[in-house]
């Protein structure tokens, strides 16, 4: 069973950035389109942006020109890189395939915009 393990958020002030990590487990991750997404509270979960095997991309309205995502298939990994944060952009940040169902959802990261 594939599991993820996001890291990198944390507590910055509007303006600032942040880089997110996500690694998963087994051998599917190269073939997938992976994603982002991220759920503030009581809201529900959304896509924010995503990659193809052959890199890509797609964003979320609300974070285009601020968000960047990359992947490093021989590290089974994704990374979200984001620039002039915002308080909308507070919430927990999860990894998944873009249909969010290579595996059960990991713990994500929290990330929290605010002076």
């Amino acid at each position: 069973q594939v599991q993820f393990v996001e890291s990198g958020g944390g507590l910055v002030q509007p303006g600032g950035s942040l880089r997110l990590s996500c690694t998963a487990s087994g051998s599917m991750f190269k073939f997938n389109t992976m994603a982002w997404f991220r759920q503030a509270p009581g809201k529900q979960r959304e896509l924010v942006a995503s990659i193809t095997p052959v890199f890509s991309t797609s964003l979320a309205d609300s974070v285009k020109g601020r968000f960047t995502i990359s992947r490093d298939n021989a590290r089974n990994t994704v990374f979200l890189q984001m620039n002039s944060l915002k308080p909308e952009d507070t919430a927990v940040y999860f990894c998944n395939n873009a249909a969010g169902t290579l595996g059960p959802w990991g713990q994500g990261t929290q990330v929290t915009v605010s002076s």
